[in-house]
């Protein structure tokens, strides 16, 4: 299937994209607040073997840049629900780090209006049902940089340097904006099974607050923790992506 939209970036696409068959999943990525697709390339490379790799570029970054970026998770949402049509009659799997754990639980409570995805895979955030002021996006321009640099996310050089900075804030403000004003509006548990990674010293998301997840779905529930912090996901690149190809491999066995 031939990419054309914005919203995806396909890195490592099947060798022939028309020989793709029906029941390979499509594990779509859904960055963190003030991420880009290209940060999750080497995923992307690793789980090639495993799945058809979609991962979601937002407005306002990189080749984007020009375009406003949505500052709330409804408006994220749409847009990347559109971009998806084309492969809804694919087996699904969401993965999502920080805010875009948030948003790939509220795109499953979308999908689960049809068939749902096949799973859900919820990295480095808190359940919502965890009550927690969350209003990073109040800070001024230093401070806010200066919480980005702390969780070790973002290259310390591209936050040193002024131009750099310009351009990465509209972006990053919109996206803190979104997972900051977020609240949960009850309904539902989800049907699909969930499986929760967390770094085990992330200081924005504890163990217990990550295990969270569980009550919001009647589906099979899995938990992992990582050595490391909110970024664990570099540190721990070869578990982590062993761990999401084990999950779709049980995802394939639910349904």
């Amino acid at each position: 299937m031939t990419v054309t939209s914005p919203w995806i970036r396909r890195f490592h696409p099947p060798a022939d994209p028309h020989a793709a068959p029906a029941s390979t999943p499509v594990l779509v990525v859904l960055p963190h607040a003030g991420g880009n697709a290209s940060y999750y390339f080497p995923l992307s490379r690793d789980l090639a073997a495993h799945a058809e790799v979609l991962t979601i570029q937002y407005p306002g970054r990189q080749e984007r840049l020009a375009e406003p970026s949505p500052d709330t998770i409804a408006g994220l949402a749409d847009g990347v629900e559109r971009a998806l049509e084309p492969w809804r009659e694919r087996p699904l799997v969401l993965f999502g780090h920080s805010m875009g754990a948030v948003l790939a639980y509220e795109l499953t409570r979308r999908l689960e209006a049809g068939a749902g995805p096949r799973g859900l895979i919820l990295s480095g955030r808190r359940s919502p049902l965890v009550p927690r002021r969350d209003d990073l996006h109040t800070l001024d321009d230093e401070a806010l940089l200066a919480h980005v640099q702390a969780l070790s996310g973002t290259d310390a050089g591209l936050l040193a340097d002024p131009e750099l900075r310009a351009l990465i804030l509209p972006a990053l403000r919109s996206d803190y904006h979104a997972v900051g004003t977020y609240r949960h509006e009850p309904g539902p548990p989800l049907r699909t099974p969930v499986s929760v990674l967390c770094g085990e010293s992330d200081p924005r998301t504890s163990v217990a607050e990550a295990m969270g997840w569980r009550e919001l779905t009647e589906g099979a529930f899995t938990f992992r923790g990582f050595p490391g912090g909110h970024f664990y996901l570099a540190a721990e690149h070869g578990a982590v992506t062993a761990a999401i190809a084990e999950d779709l491999r049980g995802f394939a066995g639910v349904r």
